[in-house]
């Protein structure tokens, strides 16, 4: 007899004929070019070492005090980089957690019961749908569409509001479409929101990448904010620093709505007193440096994306983040395009059903790795297809 596990964690955990096929090419011994790396560690960028692990070192770390929001310094840090942003964020109303990840995991615990709805744009990241299965929460997609650029299908989004809808999820900007909310779409977010009676949870953990040259995004934390509102980041993607494991949710809107909000959420942080004490020491400097890296990353991605534009592949447009989506003929692959790049050009991209993309044709590109390596896969794209300019 076999043990009965529960529902929640009921995936399909077994190898995706994707990844079978490129195990299988690489144990073949065939050179790949990787065009999905993300990780920044790995991608080449010079790293202040010595100043990055410095904090982690010092007596301070040694001292332990088990605030359930964060350690008042670091909440202050925190309230600091939305101060460079323009936005007057209260400590007072900053968690501190250890990854945006567990952010969404505090957010659906404080909002919704169990069977209780939450709606989150496609395309967009698959990791939600893990964490909804963890929390007992189910999501409602609610479509991003393309015409010169990526809007927010507002008609539909509030047609999937139902009676047991409690919040709607912005990745601003969205990931992997770079779509950038602007003020326009926000106010009108906040009415349907304020309309009913939802909260907004916004993820902005790529803010810091506008991918125009002296680009500048805004951020959700600036108000006014009309309905209670949740604005996640952290140290993965602003300082390039996937490994030290600190994130927050900012908690924003009506007085007393986030009051009560604020203090329901120091119950379940209490609950877990998850970031260690280290890592709150070396918040403050981590974020104070951060534009060292920031600014490396910036080249890389600008510069890799006018590589994808001027190599004569059709690069949907994008706004800001680390990714990209390349539009391809649909006839490739029969559908199975990301599948045709890797046996036809030894490219490995992302298949756009990843992130929920029905449309054919459609891959997803990191712009992180280095500059050598996305030339040349992108070349190899070229040539496979056979494409000239304009003939797509």
């Amino acid at each position: 007899m076999s043990y009965r596990f529960s529902a929640r964690t009921g995936w399909d955990v077994g190898e995706s004929g994707f990844a079978a096929a490129i195990r299988e090419t690489r144990a073949a011994g065939r050179e790949l070019v990787d065009l999905t790396v993300s990780n920044p560690t790995v991608c080449g960028f010079d790293y202040d070492a010595g100043a990055v692990l410095a904090p982690l070192a010092s007596r301070e770390a040694m001292t332990y005090d088990p605030d359930p929001r964060g350690m008042r310094f670091a909440r202050e840090a925190v309230a600091g980089y939305y101060g460079g942003h323009r936005a007057d964020v209260d400590p007072d109303s900053v968690v501190l957690t250890t990854s945006t990840s567990e952010g969404y995991g505090y957010l659906f615990r404080l909002l919704c019961d169990a069977g209780d709805e939450v709606l989150v744009a496609r395309p967009s990241y698959p990791l939600f749908d893990f964490l909804a299965d963890l929390e007992d929460v189910r999501l409602r997609p609610y479509p991003l569409f393309y015409d010169y650029g990526w809007w927010i299908d507002f008609a539909e989004l509030e047609r999937r509001i139902g009676p047991r809808t409690k919040a709607v999820v912005v990745v601003h900007p969205n990931n992997p479409t770079g779509h950038a909310t602007g003020a326009g779409e926000r106010g009108r977010l906040e009415e349907i929101c304020a309309r009913h009676g939802l909260a907004l949870i916004v993820d902005e953990v790529f803010l810091d990448y506008p991918l125009e040259e002296g680009g500048r995004l805004g951020s959700f934390a600036v108000g006014p904010h009309p309905v209670l509102t949740f604005v996640l980041s952290g140290m993965s993607k602003i300082a390039g620093l996937p490994q030290m494991k600190v994130g927050w949710i900012v908690g924003l809107g009506p007085v007393g709505d986030r009051r009560r909000a604020m203090e329901r959420l120091e119950v379940v942080a209490d609950t877990f007193l998850s970031v260690n004490a280290p890592m709150q020491r070396a918040l403050p400097v981590w974020l104070a440096e951060r534009r060292g890296i920031q600014g490396q990353i910036l080249e890389r991605v600008r510069g890799n994306l006018g590589l994808a534009v001027g190599g004569g592949v059709e690069v949907l447009r994008v706004e800001a983040g680390w990714s990209a989506i390349l539009r391809l003929p649909q006839r490739l692959g029969e559908g199975d395009v990301a599948g045709w790049l890797l046996r036809e050009a030894g490219v490995i991209v992302h298949p756009g059903s990843f992130y929920g993309i029905g449309e054919a044709g459609r891959v997803v590109v990191s712009l992180l790795g280095s500059t050598e390596g996305f030339a040349g896969g992108i070349s190899r794209i070229k040539r496979v297809i056979g494409w000239n300019h304009g003939s797509y």
